[in-house]
């Protein structure tokens, strides 16, 4: 059976990651108990589903978020394949939403606000989101751009093979906070002040062809595929389903954007599933 708990701050979008899973055929379970997770999965055994969803966020009992990780511990691995996906964003953002929708936050009161509300949640789930699989930032992501990123990561559940997703992005608008690894290119030639490619980006050909002509850019190419090539084997043997690897320019337009097309092109030779993502193109 393949078990995915999805957690994650309240307003991240967990909700809408649960209904793409069950589009997806996953049996859905929102806002159970931690102390009912055995009790649970033992009973979805019995019932032969396939996949099943669980999602677990910050209404349960403060005293229980301790004991997630013996609950974990405590799943039948050789009948349970699990996977804990943790939705964030920063607390910019979720203030933002929750003013919008004004909905209340489920641990803000008359006596914390929701910044408050916000930084003791953020320490509530931390034992969830230290053994999270796979986490997402959807701080910059809109309704439709969450459902795509989801499913994109889960529509290979029965292979093996990790998941690897390249993502461009502008440290001008904020690190994404979801990347396993973080790569600055902003020393590179920058198209920006070239007049003629300036509102272009590295997937159209001006821009391409103009990053090719420098041979530090070849270099940081060549670097980064050098580590990805090395060291993302080790991570597969150490049984990581998921990795997230940012390259981060000025303004995420061109120069991140031209390396991942072409980091992803190259590693799409050696591995099945790798995906790419460009934050600040919409």
């Amino acid at each position: 059976m393949k078990l995915v708990i999805v957690s994650g701050l309240s307003g991240s979008g967990k909700s809408i990651a649960l209904h793409v899973l069950e589009d997806l055929d996953y049996y859905c379970i929102d806002n159970l108990p931690i102390n009912m997770l055995e009790a649970l999965t033992t009973e979805i055994i019995a019932a032969k589903h396939k996949y099943v969803a669980i999602g677990i966020d910050a209404r349960n009992v403060a005293a229980e978020f301790d004991r997630f990780p013996q609950q974990l511990q405590q799943l039948p691995k050789n009948k349970i394949e699990c996977e804990i996906f943790f939705l964030e964003a920063s607390d910019a953002a979720l203030i933002k939403r929750f003013s919008e929708t004004r909905r209340k936050h489920p641990l803000s009161n008359k006596e914390t606000p929701l910044h408050e509300a916000i930084i003791k949640e953020r320490y509530l789930l931390e034992p969830i989101s230290s053994k999270a699989d796979l986490r997402v930032d959807t701080s910059a992501t809109n309704v439709h751009q969450l459902r795509d990123l989801i499913k994109s990561r889960v529509q290979h559940v029965d292979n093996q093979d990790i998941s690897i997703m390249f993502e461009s992005f502008g440290f001008k608008y904020g690190v994404p906070i979801n990347a396993d690894f973080i790569f600055d290119i902003r020393c590179l030639p920058n198209p920006h002040w070239v007049p003629e490619l300036r509102n272009l980006t590295g997937m159209d050909k001006p821009v391409i062809d103009y990053l090719e002509t420098y041979d530090e850019v070849k270099e940081m190419f060549n670097d980064i595929m050098g580590f990805v090539t090395k060291w993302i084997p080790k991570f597969e043997a150490d049984n990581r389903s998921y990795i997230t690897i940012a390259i981060g320019c000025t303004g995420g337009q061109h120069r991140s954007v031209f390396l991942v097309n072409k980091l992803a092109k190259e590693t799409k030779s050696k591995h099945n599933n790798v995906l790419s993502r460009h934050r600040e193109i919409t």
